[in-house]
């Protein structure tokens, strides 16, 4: 029995060794661009504190038609896809564009909702979206569409196959002794410190660590996702979601019709309003990229602390009536998990302390490769050591 569990300890090890070596560096980035993007709200915040905020008037914001028209006729700016309104009379206006013809996506502006002058570009913004593109498809062209969202998938099921192989590794022989588990020895030196290093401080990430994976995987396989949402959400909702996407020969096929005029907002902005009162926060509305005239509009409550509790409406701009409307307060807790993933992926959901610990965790990887890379240098040196010298028995020598 004893023999086996060394056997097995062996194979383990040379799994762990492997994918360690072949995928340390990939995860150092992966874990380091996530852990700059932590605070990125924050950030972004701190840094566009003046062109974020205007002065209240008395008299009342622009419409987002008028708004967008004086914008466009006041500067050459590109195709408008997204309008980001307030409750708040003191909050600007953040209106996003389109991709232009290069696929490149001009910066997003802040714009004052009573005359719509242009306040500003928002600082930051560049940075953290190619810290973004990194971190997701590791600058790989194609974006979601190439190769980089499954090579940081494969990434990520190479990190759980470490992460379960080093915790079997390690499992001390007092497995009851939180010592023995959550304090690193200090003392040693060389290759003894190297390992306890890697093991404790491996054993008090382990949980972030798999929750950063599993919910990673959302975004790299369709196959997963597809999973998750059959597996949490109710049968309609993930037959609704799982549906492929009608293209766009079959939508004009199907009676859609392509409309030659652009898409005006204030018909669904005014049923939205209509709708929501004073419950709202703040609304993004997103025109629709092709053939179509139905808007989506999501909010935030006033009491939402976290980006993804948020409701979802879709309203026709032409007639302003509700096509669909899906509160979070209605979802159920699976259903809230499934809208969640991002915040629950790098620790917003337990607030700031969350986010913390979960950047925290991150800028930790490195450790992990130089350490593991340190180790697997002394298992060979020390196995080189251990092996007879040719010819040093030979007699006469």
């Amino acid at each position: 029995m004893r023999e086996s569990w060394r056997a097995i300890k062996a194979a383990l090890l040379h799994v762990h060794s492997i994918a360690g070596l072949v995928l340390a560096l990939l995860l150092a980035v992966i874990a380091l661009t996530g852990a700059i993007m932590s605070f990125e709200d924050e950030i972004v915040d701190h840094l566009n504190a003046g062109i974020m905020q205007v002065a209240p008037r008395q008299a009342p914001a622009l419409m987002p038609d008028e708004l967008v028209a004086r914008l466009t006729a006041a500067q050459d700016v590109g195709k408008i896809s997204a309008v980001t309104l307030a409750s708040d009379p003191s909050a600007a206006v953040h209106v996003r564009f389109a991709r232009d013809e290069r696929g490149a996506r001009p910066s997003s502006l802040y714009v004052d909702p009573y005359d719509a002058r242009v306040l500003g570009t928002p600082d930051g913004e560049e940075f953290f979206a190619t810290v973004r593109k990194l971190h997701r498809w590791l600058l790989i062209p194609g974006d979601a569409k190439g190769w980089g969202r499954q090579i940081t998938g494969v990434a990520a099921l190479g990190l759980i196959v470490m992460l379960i192989s080093g915790l079997v590794l390690r499992w001390p022989r007092r497995a009851g002794s939180v010592k023995m588990w959550l304090k690193p020895n200090l003392g040693l030196s060389g290759r003894g410190l190297h390992r306890s290093l890697h093991a404790v401080i491996g054993t008090w990430v382990l949980p972030v660590y798999l929750v950063m994976t599993f919910t990673g995987l959302w975004y790299s396989f369709d196959w997963y996702k597809d999973g998750v949402v059959w597996l949490l959400s109710r049968p309609q909702i993930a037959a609704a979601k799982m549906q492929p996407k009608m293209p766009t020969k079959a939508s004009r096929a199907a009676g859609v019709s392509e409309t030659a005029q652009p898409i005006g907002c204030d018909r669904a902005w005014a049923a939205f309003l209509h709708e929501e009162g004073g419950r709202f926060s703040k609304a993004l509305l997103t025109l629709p990229a092709g053939p179509g005239t139905v808007i989506r509009i999501r909010s935030w409550g006033k009491d939402s602390t976290l980006d993804t509790t948020r409701d979802e409406f879709r309203v026709d701009a032409i007639t302003g009536q509700f096509v669909s409307a899906e509160r979070y307060s209605d979802k159920t807790l699976g259903e809230k998990t499934i809208a969640n993933v991002l915040d629950i992926h790098r620790g917003a959901f337990l607030g700031w302390p969350g986010k913390l610990a979960f950047m925290l965790a991150a800028v930790l990887m490195p450790l992990f490769a130089v350490t593991g890379v340190l180790l697997y240098l002394s298992r060979r040196k020390l196995r080189r050591l251990a092996q007879p010298r040719l010819g040093r028995l030979v007699p006469g020598e």
